[in-house]
C-alpha cells in the first residue's frame, strides 16, 4: 500500500442546515447521495456549462460537527469560495477555507481505515484508492497506522496517469472545458437524472445529442515525455493538446472527430505518441485505440 500527501489540494467546508440543498442546486452530482464515508465527484460550472472547478465532496459525521468538505484544487480555493458565496445570498450557510489546517492524503494499492481523519473512497475510480482529510502533520503517522509506504506526490501522479484519469489545470483548462471534455460523465462526475444545477442545459444537450467531440484520452510514448501544453498533431493537422505524463504513459485533450485512425502519425511537440485505452472509457475511441497498451 502506498500513500502521498497531496500539496496541490485545498479544503473548503460548507455547513449549515440548508447546505445539502444549496450544494445540490449548484453542482453536477447528486449531493443527496453524499454521506459520511460516501463521496461524490462534482463540479461547479459557469452558466455556459464550462468547469470553474472540479472536486470531491464528502460529509463529516454529526459527532464531529457535520458539514460537507470539498477536496478541491488549492489554486482554486479562493475562486470557489467567491463563487459559492455569490450563490449563498442570505442562506444560513457557512463557507470556510480549511486549507491551512487540513490536507489530503491519498492511499492506493491496498485497503484500510483510520480514526485520525475524514476517510472516503475516491468516487472517480476504485483503483484510485481512498483519501483522508486530516491535519497535514499527521500524514506520516496515519500512513504508518495503515501500513502504507509514504511516497512523494510524483508516485501518486504516475498512478493517476497510468489509470488515464484527467487532472484539471494539466489535462484540461478550467473555464474552457466542458464536463464531457474532462471525462466527468465517465468518472461519475455528472448525474443526468438529478434536478437543475448551474450549466445543466448545456451538459444535458451534449449528452443527449452524443455531440462530445473533444475528450481527454490516454496516450503512450517511447523514451522522452512530451511537455504538457504542446500541440498534438496528426500529420500536419492540429488535433489537440498534450497533458500530463509519466513513465511512457500520458493524457491528451484531443478532437477525436479529427482522428480517422490511431495508426496515423500522431505527435506531441514532435514526439511520436499513440492512442491507448482505459477500461472505464465507454465512449467510442478512434479505430485502433485499443491496440496501444
Amino acid at each position: 500500500m502506498k500513500a502521498a500527501l497531496l500539496s496541490d489540494r485545498g479544503i473548503i467546508k460548507v455547513s449549515g442546515e440548508p447546505a445539502r440543498g444549496f450544494l445540490n442546486g449548484l453542482l453536477t452530482s447528486d449531493i443527496g447521495q453524499v454521506a459520511p464515508g460516501v463521496a461524490r465527484y462534482a463540479a461547479l460550472l459557469t452558466p455556459q456549462g464550462k468547469i470553474i472547478a472540479d472536486f470531491i465532496v464528502t460529509e463529516a459525521v454529526a459527532e464531529d460537527g457535520g458539514g460537507f468538505f470539498l477536496d478541491c484544487p488549492r489554486a482554486l480555493v479562493r475562486t470557489l469560495l467567491e463563487r459559492l458565496n455569490v450563490y449563498k445570498l442570505r442562506a444560513k450557510i457557512a463557507i470556510e477555507d480549511f486549507s491551512e489546517g487540513l490536507g489530503v492524503l491519498a492511499i492506493w494499492d491496498g485497503a484500510g481505515t483510520t480514526e485520525s481523519g475524514l476517510v472516503y473512497p475516491d468516487p472517480r475510480l476504485p483503483a484510485l484508492g481512498f483519501r483522508v482529510i486530516l491535519p497535514a502533520h499527521l500524514a506520516g503517522d496515519v500512513a504508518k497506522e495503515l501500513g502504507a509506504t509514504l511516497a512523494d506526490e510524483g508516485a501518486y501522479e504516475a498512478h493517476r496517469v497510468a489509470l488515464g484519469v484527467p487532472r484539471g489545470g494539466l489535462d484540461f483548462i478550467y473555464n474552457d472545458a466542458f464536463p464531457h471534455d474532462a471525462d466527468m460523465d465517465q468518472l461519475g462526475g455528472v448525474d443526468f437524472k438529478k434536478g437543475c444545477y448551474v450549466g445543466q442545459e448545456v451538459v444535458s444537450r451534449v449528452e443527449h445529442r452524443g455531440s462530445a467531440r473533444t475528450r481527454v484520452v490516454p496516450v503512450r510514448y517511447d523514451q522522452h515525455a512530451p511537455d504538457a501544453g504542446v500541440p498534438v498533431t496528426l500529420g500536419e493537422k492540429a488535433v489537440g493538446t498534450m497533458g500530463s505524463s509519466a513513465g511512457g504513459k500520458g493524457l491528451a485533450l484531443l478532437r477525436l472527430d479529427r482522428i480517422e485512425s490511431a495508426d496515423a502519425p500522431l505527435s506531441a511537440g514532435g514526439i511520436p505518441i499513440r492512442l491507448a485505452h482505459a477500461d472505464w472509457i465507454k465512449f467510442e475511441m478512434p479505430a485502433g485505440a485499443k491496440a496501444a497498451s
